[in-house]
């Protein structure tokens, strides 16, 4: 059975390089499952500087959505790396209505507990870990706007399903 383990911490705190480093001690092979846009040049620079950090070796997959199907496409022995769960919660929310009433933050929140239970039980059949990256999310003010606290609550109920299935 696959193990899940999870890296969470603040913006630029090294999240991605210690979960990389987790990967690279597993002497596995290594896929690397990203789930950022780069939708400007200054996003397209950094996905440049952060792929050439990687070794050469390791297979990306960009996903900015459908993380389950990148996870099956995965070889079952290898060391999957979801850097990040924060993009993938973001990319989600986005693509929905630019106003969100209540029973659309549900709706939203029912679909994610839903596919992120798709994706934890297909990562417990794997023989290889699933290492998921995440953003902390809500240690500070509450979210002036909808979006930030639709946000906000989302990505804390997908950390808390994640960190309950962790080793």
């Amino acid at each position: 059975m696959g193990e899940v383990w999870f890296v969470t911490g603040g913006a630029r705190s090294g999240k991605s390089r210690f979960a990389e480093r987790l990967a690279t001690r597993t002497g596995r092979p290594v896929v690397y499952i990203a789930t950022l846009e780069p939708l400007d040049d200054e996003m397209v620079h950094r996905v440049a500087n952060h792929r050439a950090s990687r070794p050469a070796a390791w297979r990306t997959v960009e996903a900015p959505r459908e993380l389950e199907a990148a996870l099956a496409g995965a070889p079952s022995d290898a060391c999957v790396l979801i850097d990040c769960l924060s993009l993938w919660v973001t990319n989600l929310l986005l693509d929905g209505p630019p106003e969100l009433p209540p029973q659309a933050v549900s709706a939203l929140a029912d679909d994610l507990s839903a596919r992120l239970e798709a994706l934890l039980d297909l990562a417990a059949s794997r023989s290889g870990p699933l290492i998921v990256v995440s953003n902390e999310v809500g240690a500070g003010l509450v979210p002036e706007h909808a979006l930030g606290r639709a946000f906000r609550d989302l990505l804390g109920w997908a950390n808390q399903r994640v960190a309950a299935r962790a080793a």
